[in-house]
């Protein structure tokens, strides 16, 4: 293929939250097991493990869609952030053995396909109370195995980074159709009015912490800057940005973000080149711009990542005047050096 595929090495971090990840999974299904078979005996095991694999892999559907809302309203997230594919992985594992338990059970005992009379079985898709849920389920694992099938850097680096965030976006889509798998579900076969609060008090978590993230964010948005006769932003003092971090201003519909370091002011784009995250939110690290969500790093004064590394990002011009930060709203093109500028 021409192309350079490494495999994952996993850092004492990662290996860290990954144990606390297989811990938690492993956990929820002995505890699933067990209260199921005491609260009723008679049921069979294959029912038992349909639905804990299901239910585990909703909770951790849900999870791994909260993480980005709440690192924006309080950075001890994170940690999980950075360790979220590797989440996003072990949640689709859950969901496949549901989803081929689900199929064996309920579609392989005849002389017909499994695939084929899960599609067939029912047609009802005009109905409400009988429509064939378990298809919603079925192309919302697809969704879920070609975003864990492409999570590794190699496919983000090949297939750029804007592409692979389109491609991983699609998560909203197979929460939609799980959502309504799992409704559907509840409502023909079991009318579980639990089940169902359960899944309603989830979905109103995750729009409430969307929404708040989004109000916050959009505070950054409105920020409308003073112009001088030059065309120049004003900002603010440099005595509001913190040593070593940076605060976040948009420009022309850009946000930029302005670090201050050794007495010294750089600005650069604000967005990773990896995965889109705030390099503003980040901090300054052995000289470098840090990335909070994965730790991707470029010099401040150009926006580059240092050797052998070869991300760039658009810089910015800054000067003082009367006390205060202002900003050449024109970009210089990607890597371009800017001396910096001096904070007192």
């Amino acid at each position: 293929m021409g192309l350079d595929y490494k495999w994952v090495f996993w850092n004492t971090h990662k290996k860290a939250y990954d144990r606390l990840i297989v811990s938690g999974m492993v956990i929820y299904l002995v505890l699933f097991f067990t209260i199921s078979f005491l609260t009723n005996p008679e049921i069979i095991a294959e029912t038992v493990i349909i639905r804990a694999f299901g239910s585990l892999a909703i909770i951790m559907l849900h999870i791994i869609l909260a993480i980005g809302p709440l690192t924006r309203l309080n950075t001890k997230f994170l940690p999980v952030l950075y360790n979220r594919r590797h989440l996003g992985v072990s949640m689709f594992l859950a969901a496949l053995i549901h989803g081929i338990f689900a199929i064996i059970h309920f579609h392989a005992l005849g002389n017909v396909n499994p695939i084929y009379s899960l599609f067939t079985s029912n047609m009802d898709y005009g109905s409400l109370t009988n429509f064939p849920f378990q298809v919603l389920g079925f192309f919302a694992l697809l969704i879920l195995f070609v975003m864990a099938s492409t999570s590794h850097d190699f496919f983000l680096h090949n297939l750029s980074a804007k592409t692979w965030k389109r491609l991983h976006m699609m998560v909203y889509l197979a929460y939609a159709l799980v959502i309504l798998h799992v409704f559907l579900g509840a409502f023909q076969q079991e009318t579980s009015v639990f089940t169902t609060a359960t899944l309603f008090l989830g979905w109103l978590t995750l729009v409430s912490l969307h929404l708040v993230a989004a109000f916050k964010e959009s505070k950054v948005d409105r920020f409308v800057a003073e112009k001088n006769t030059e065309g120049w932003h004003k900002v603010c003092p440099p005595e509001e940005i913190e040593e070593s971090r940076a605060k976040i201003f948009t420009v022309k519909g850009e946000r930029v973000a302005i670090f201050k370091y050794d007495g010294k002011l750089s600005a650069i784009h604000n967005v990773c080149k990896h995965q889109g995250g705030p390099l503003g939110e980040g901090k300054i690290v052995d000289g470098c711009v840090t990335c909070p969500w994965h730790g991707y790093q470029y010099l401040p004064h150009n926006g580059q990542s240092p050797p052998p590394f070869t991300e760039k990002v658009k810089t910015y011009a800054l000067k003082i005047e009367k006390g205060m930060v202002y900003i050449n709203p024109k970009a210089f093109p990607e890597g371009t050096a800017i001396p910096p500028i001096s904070s007192s």
